[in-house]
């Protein structure tokens, strides 16, 4: 096992009391920290890092994402939901291979290493070859393969019974670095009794769910309609919030719901980008933090996102809080960060990741603040927040393995994955015809 020194960095441990070192070190052991200020006297270190000029934080987590989406960058640009949906990325999804998901998804993790990702929360098709990308890369991941329930020919490479298939093939591999989910895509596409079987799957093998809940007004108006209840109602009758879950995005939500939330623990990814890209309206996440809801940050896909900065996200979600309060204490302090870090990692499953402490895991990163657009460095954690860029990071550790180093994949040959993913994504968009299924609120 490598042991790593990295010296002379000021630490956001990101612990309870929110404690910042300064000009201090580090000291890694495997996969664990053993060390953050004060190095024992008897460490040895296979590999020093020099942190002077930078900042060493716990690596971002992206709570919620579709990462061979971005065979679907630009793609479906200037639409409203639910012509983005049916006109476009089901359209293109017709034409999804799993070689596609496969590049896709490996361009995404070179563009999120690049960003201090250290890992990310996946929810698509063809998951084997995410998989895949995962324990090449050296990332950790919650991974979900996405499943409607509508009949077999309106799945994507597999029904529900093959997801679990797909789960027994990779439960404990790469290192424990994967965790798996169940992924029913919505209540407004799976028919009760379908996720009413996820959901005692769910409790019999001890399994996460993942999903998207209450994207739109229009979304809990049909849900009321067809059920007497709001998706969040209709899935806690279901079932689906006993055990654990990530709900994406809960962007129109009522005051009882959010009571089910916290209730029940369910984590809400945030996705602040996608919301005001595509005009789809935010949730006051202030009425979530009041009951203790666990909420975690994600870029959602590259297909409305447009790209993987978490860092992007981070300040969005902050600077959308405080207009959409009208309030500039909205989202305080390191408060942003934890959303980014810690949160996401409880949510996946991952344990012991988000904070710079002996006993964490070494999932850590480096960013360089010694640039033009940091200084003057009057407030650290405030500088993080607003200035930091994807570009500003410099070494990410994940597991105690250095996966990126000053501009450098270690782990993945990013030449050629650009090269395939973009002649990849020009012959899927050629080759599709029509959607599988059609969105209708």
């Amino acid at each position: 096992m490598t042991r790593i020194l990295i010296t002379h960095v000021d630490v956001v441990t990101l612990d309870a009391a929110g404690t910042v070192l300064r000009d201090r070190s580090i000291a890694i052991d495997g996969n664990t920290i053993v060390a953050a200020g004060d190095i024992p006297i008897d460490f040895t270190p296979d590999r020093i890092i020099n942190g002077y000029g930078q900042v060493a934080l716990p690596g971002f987590v992206n709570a919620h994402c579709h990462s061979p989406m971005t065979y679907e960058r630009g793609w479906a640009e200037d639409l409203p939901f639910p012509r983005w949906l049916n006109e476009k990325i089901w359209v293109a999804e017709s034409a999804l291979t799993s070689d596609d998901v496969y590049r896709g998804a490996a361009l995404a993790a070179c563009e999120m290493i690049r960003s201090g990702v250290v890992a990310f929360n996946d929810h698509y098709f063809y998951m084997d070859r995410v998989a895949e990308v995962v324990k090449k890369s050296g990332l950790k991941a919650g991974l979900t393969w996405c499943v409607f329930g509508l009949g077999d020919d309106r799945e994507v490479g597999a029904n529900l019974d093959g997801t679990l298939d797909f789960i027994d093939r990779w439960q404990g591999r790469a290192n424990g670095r994967i965790k798996l989910l169940l992924g029913p895509h919505s209540p407004y596409i799976c028919p009760p009794d379908f996720l009413a079987r996820i959901a005692a799957l769910a409790h019999a093998r001890n399994l996460p769910i993942h999903l998207h809940v209450s994207e739109s007004p229009e979304q809990v108006d049909n849900s009321l309609k067809a059920h007497g209840q709001t998706p969040i109602g209709h899935l806690a009758s279901l079932g689906v919030f006993d055990g654990p879950c990530i709900a994406a995005h809960c962007l129109a939500v009522s005051d009882d719901d959010l009571d089910i939330l916290a209730r029940q623990h369910v984590t809400v990814a945030h996705t602040p980008i996608t919301y005001m890209k595509l005009a789809m309206g935010v949730n006051d996440l202030s009425r979530f933090f009041a009951r203790g809801i666990n909420v975690a940050i994600g870029t959602d896909g590259p297909g409305s996102n447009a790209d993987m900065d978490l860092p992007a996200a981070i300040r969005q979600t902050v600077i959308l809080q405080k207009h959409e309060q009208r309030n500039p204490e909205a989202v305080p302090g390191d408060l942003a960060l934890r959303m980014a870090t810690q949160n996401g990692a409880r949510a996946i499953g991952l344990e012991r990741t988000g904070v710079i402490a002996p006993g964490y895991a070494a999932d850590l990163i480096l960013i360089d603040t010694d640039r033009p657009h940091f200084l003057p460095r009057h407030n650290l954690i405030s500088s993080l927040v607003h200035c930091t860029k994807a570009a500003d990071v410099t070494h990410v550790i994940v597991d105690g393995q250095l996966i990126y180093r000053k501009g450098e994949l270690l782990t993945l040959d990013e030449d050629r994955i650009k090269y395939e993913a973009e002649r990849g994504a020009f012959n899927m968009v050629s080759r599709a015809m029509q959607p599988v299924r059609e969105y209708r609120g």
